[in-house]
């Protein structure tokens, strides 16, 4: 099932995308047993937004072993590498990415995303953790790398307003696909040209281990992401780009690059 939030002209709310490009609108939010309106919108009269709005990101930091090789900041970590986006990084598809004053360093990351559900996720085990994951979306880790390796700690370089697109969609149901996350393709394009491209099987850490080792440390919540990664090809990005992050039938996630003088869109866009 693909779960979709989106703006219409009755104001913003939840659905379900169907195959024919019709969003059946829900009752409130998306976690839990769902109840259609019985309003129907084709996807071309909508807006679609980032599909969840988090509480938190939980990222992860060197989790394939080709990005770790090309940024050449040391081995591999032996455990996950947490790091931390604000709520308000997240921004939707088509939004903007928005580069800060006097920055020309700003990277693209393409990553698997996975959305908490309703249960939330508090001290479990691996075996635990599939029962607390709602489904999977796209995520775009963007970075600032100047500020990255100037700060010794990621929260600037990683926390901008629209440094984290997410969507197009929350899909529930990658296996009932024949589809398997710790096996996905993944990549991102900007203006077109291949950057990046890797499978979720090279991750250092999987799923069920990052969301356990992080609900040790924190309880994840309902709607709260985690980004599981990016493969190498990282690259700097610039006004008047287009990025295009794609993962194995979760479709693809693209956003306009634009200057910091580009009037703020977060707040409607989110």
């Amino acid at each position: 099932m693909r779960i979709v939030r989106f703006a219409s002209p009755s104001g913003m709310s939840f659905g379900v995308l169907d195959g024919d490009g019709q969003v059946a609108q829900i009752e409130g939010h998306p976690f839990g047993t769902i109840s259609f309106t019985g309003q129907r919108f084709a996807q071309a009269d909508v807006r679609l937004l980032s599909p969840i709005l988090p509480s938190k990101v939980v990222c992860v930091g060197k989790n394939y072993a080709d990005h770790v090789k090309e940024m050449n900041t040391g081995d591999a970590p032996e455990r996950p590498l947490l790091f931390l986006k604000p709520s308000t990084s997240v921004i939707g598809p088509g939004d903007a990415i928005r580069i800060p004053a006097g920055s020309t360093n700003v990277h693209h990351e393409v990553e698997l995303a996975v959305v908490i559900g309703a249960r939330g996720a508090r001290n479990l085990t691996p075996e635990q953790v599939p029962g607390s994951v709602f489904g999977y979306t796209i995520g775009n880790d963007v970075t600032e790398r100047d500020m990255q390796k100037s700060d010794g700690q990621w929260t600037r370089a990683k926390g901008f307003d629209s440094f984290c697109p997410l969507g197009p969609w929350i899909e529930t149901d990658l296996r009932g696909l024949g589809k398997d996350p710790a096996d996905l393709e993944i990549t991102c394009t900007v203006d077109g040209e291949p950057r990046q491209a890797g499978r979720t099987s090279q991750l250092l850490f999987d799923v069920p281990t990052l969301v356990s080792y992080i609900s040790q440390v924190m309880t994840l919540l309902p709607g709260d992401v985690v980004l599981t990664g990016t493969p190498a090809g990282v690259g700097p990005i610039r006004p008047g780009q287009r990025v295009e992050c794609a993962i194995e039938a979760l479709g693809s996630l693209t956003n306009s690059v634009s200057g910091a003088d580009t009037a703020s869109t977060a707040g409607s866009a989110r």
